[in-house]
């Protein structure tokens, strides 16, 4: 925006060296006038430098720009009569002093915009005298603002979807990082440990327990491998899948999509604990040989996480007997969870038939 900012800047400079020529012998003192103007071209030339390269990109240039504006239009009536300046605008014109609301709106934003094109339209008044309210015949104020406004909200959008472009590019480059060190870890410390526990098992005797740990190491070290944080995801989102996998283990199967499964930090927090709770009641009620089996389904508006075992089930009328005793931990931490989260839960079990969760939250509440 800073560089399309200095295109209409050189534009509008020309437009000001056009309107001199046509007008510099009206006015009672020319030379003065081709002073202003020879201003005009030298502020243009330096400010436009400045925003190129970027170091005049704060505040302290902008109103410095400001000041530069006010006074050459003020100049207007130290070159010109009384007469010319009610009959005409204000040097070195007014589309050429609209640079200032334009790099104001960029750095400020919308209001920072508004408020320097108001400054910019009240030099016009002072000089004549007048405020003209009728905007039929004289637009410019509004014109003014709306540069400000939408010049001002575009910039705060383009800084907005900048910002979430670096954030995007920081987590492709976790994840690719993660990738990365997983394939060396797979490829290095997690064969030789797999090749120790399958070896020690078939050597038999003291190298049975050998085994047995290697194995353990094994799989922790996968899970270590797969769980991690989002890294570089910050603000207000999470990485459901990765917050899933840290609750993988030797009887929890966790399956997630490659890509990163990006859900506001408030949503994920309570779905992975309502998550945490079914899998709590497979531990404790589906049997000591259950397992269970996590999946996580990115649906583009909504996020389906299905929380499956293989247990005794649940036997016909259970849950109402559980309500009826006082214990409301699927009532409230399950579907109380889903509910407030504006998504749905809905169980599937039987006698031998095992428990199925399928928990699903909108993208945003």
């Amino acid at each position: 925006m800073w560089r399309a900012a200095q295109v209409f800047r050189l534009l509008s400079c020309l437009y000001a060296l056009g309107f001199g020529l046509a007008v510099n012998d009206e006015l009672a003192r020319p030379v003065g006038g081709w002073v202003v103007f020879a201003a005009l071209v030298v502020w243009s030339a330096v400010c436009a430098v400045a925003y190129l390269q970027g170091f005049g990109r704060r505040p302290a240039w902008v109103l410095t720009e400001l000041a530069v504006v006010v006074a050459l239009v003020m100049c207007t009536e130290l070159v010109a009569s009384d007469a010319w300046i009610a009959d005409n605008q204000s040097l070195p014109t007014t589309l050429w002093a609209t640079n200032a609301t334009i790099s104001a709106a960029i750095l400020f934003g919308p209001v920072g915009g508004m408020l320097v094109g108001l400054v910019v339209m009240s030099l016009g008044a002072a000089l004549k005298g007048y405020v003209n309210v009728d905007v039929s015949r004289n637009a410019t104020i509004v014109i003014e603002l709306a540069v400000g406004l939408a010049v001002g909200m575009a910039a705060q959008t383009a800084r907005r979807a900048h910002a979430e472009l670096e954030r995007a590019a920081r987590l492709s480059a976790s994840v690719e990082e993660r990738e990365r060190l997983s394939r060396h870890v797979h490829d290095g410390v997690l064969q030789v440990l797999a090749l120790v526990a399958r070896r020690g098992h078939e050597i038999g005797g003291e190298t049975t327990q050998l085994a047995q740990l290697a194995g353990e190491q094994e799989r922790a070290l996968r899970r270590l491998v797969v769980a991690g944080d989002e890294a570089g995801a910050g603000g207000t989102h999470a990485d459901l899948g990765a917050m899933l996998r840290r609750r993988a283990t030797d009887r929890v199967s966790v399956s997630v999509p490659a890509h990163p499964v990006l859900l506001d930090s408030a949503i994920a927090d309570e779905l992975c604990a309502a998550v945490g709770n079914a899998l709590d009641n497979v531990e404790a009620h589906a049997g000591d040989s259950a397992r269970a089996y996590v999946l996580v389904e990115d649906l583009d508006d909504a996020v389906t996480v299905s929380v499956r075992d293989d247990g005794v089930g649940i036997p016909d009328g259970r849950l109402a007997e559980a309500v009826a005793e006082g214990r409301i931990g699927i009532a409230k931490s399950i579907v109380g969870r889903m509910d407030w989260l504006g998504g749905r839960a809905e169980l599937h079990t039987g006698p031998g038939m095992g428990v199925e969760w399928e928990l699903t939250v909108p993208r945003s509440r």
